[in-house]
Formats: structure tokens, sequence, C-alpha cells
């Protein structure tokens, strides 16, 4: 199993939200690019890079530090927040980036999402599934849209996504564990998924959980900034 760092930025700093509340911004005083290097000094392969100004303002932001990242570090980088139109997810690439995260845009434009993946290939693309109670959100975890979880991922199974990032909304931040019971029931219904977990996971129990029920990656974020977890 991948362990894959989380790095949320507002305002070129790296920060922490509570359930994706704003007001709720804990900013922490390291610089995204220096954190991001001494994640890769510790053996860390992956960066779960959130331009969370980009994911509110509906167009990428903060795209300039993930290229300073991408290109001073040998971290491979999902990137997400605010990328809603094709010429947008290929100036991630361009950036960089291995991977982008369509969330909000996967629910308001199906059609898109199923394009990019056939003109960048399933393996760039991470459907990102935002939870609570089995419902998808969107717009930053603060519009229901009713849709059920299993037929959202059983409409892009269908069109080749291989990788989905799942957030438990309702953990996310307070490092009080993961949705394990959610990941295991999505696995049983699809085994050939690449479910990667995030939300909540706070100590080394949580993440031998993840990997003994089968997931391919776990994102921690507060957790590791936090020094709370030692790998």
């Amino acid at each position: 199993m991948r362990i894959i760092p989380a790095l949320d930025i507002i305002d070129g700093k790296c920060v922490r939200l509570e359930q994706g509340d704003f007001s709720t911004k804990k900013i922490y005083d390291k610089n995204p690019v220096d954190y991001a290097k001494s994640l890769e000094d510790k053996g860390f392969d992956y960066l779960h890079l959130i331009d969370l100004d980009g994911a509110k303002k509906g167009s990428p932001v903060n795209l300039k530090i993930a290229e300073t990242i991408c290109h001073a570090t040998h971290l491979k980088v999902d990137f997400g927040g605010g990328i809603k139109n094709t010429e947008t997810a290929k100036q991630a690439f361009e950036a960089g980036v291995r991977q982008i995260t369509a969330g909000s845009i996967a629910v308001n434009n199906p059609q898109m999402v199923s394009e990019w993946i056939t003109l960048f290939g399933n393996e760039k693309i991470i459907l990102g599934a935002d939870v609570k109670a089995e419902k998808v959100y969107i717009n930053g975890w603060k519009t229901n849209t009713g849709i059920n979880l299993f037929d959202f991922l059983k409409s892009f199974e269908k069109v080749g996504v291989q990788y989905v990032i799942c957030t438990d909304i309702s953990r996310d931040g307070l490092l009080q564990g993961s949705a394990i019971a959610l990941y295991r029931k999505i696995l049983k219904a699809f085994p050939n998924l690449n479910l990667i977990a995030s939300g909540g996971i706070h100590n080394a129990e949580d993440v031998k959980l993840l990997e003994d029920s089968g997931l391919e990656g776990a994102i921690i974020g507060k957790a590791l900034l936090e020094n709370k977890i030692k790998f």
C-alpha cells in the first residue's frame, strides 16, 4: 500500500482544515516546497497536493507551487483544486504533476472526465469521491448532491476509472480513525478499483487496517504535519 502525504495550500502556505471548513483553517509554519523536500528526504515517494484557493475560485491558483515541487523533488504528485476544464488539466500535466483529481467536475460534467480518461489515460485521472453517509458532496464539501456513492462509482468504473480517492468528510482532519467499514464495503463491490483512503488516519494501527483491507493507498495529512505518526 502506498503512503501518500497530503499538502493543502491556501495563500501559498501549508494548511489543514477540519471537515473542509475554511473557518477551521490551521496554518503551519512550513514552506510548501521545503515541506515537500523534507518528505522526500524522509523516504516518501508520493504527494497529494490540493490547491484550496483553486477549489474555492474554480480554477487553479497555486499551480506554480506544484510546478516548483515537481522540479525540486522526485515526488510523484497528484494535484487537485479548481481543475474544471481540459485546458487547466493540460496545464497541470505540463507543470509536471503525475495525476489530477476530478472531484466536483465529475458530478457537474461527467462527460468531460470521461474525455480526460480517453485523452490522458486512465492512470492519469483520479476520481475524487467526497462522502458523508454514502452521499457524494461537491463544492468544497458544502453541497450534498444526493447521489449515492456506489452508483457514482459504478458509472465511472464503466468509463474506465481505475483510481479513486474516497474521503469521509465526517472524519477529515479530526485524527479519529479512518472509515474502514466504508472502504471494505467499496472494495467488496468494486474489487478492481485502486482505492485510496483519505481522512482521519492518525496512527500506525489505522494504516495497518487499511493495508490489510486491500486499499491501494492511504493519504495522511494532519498526522504527519503534527508528527502524530512516524514511518
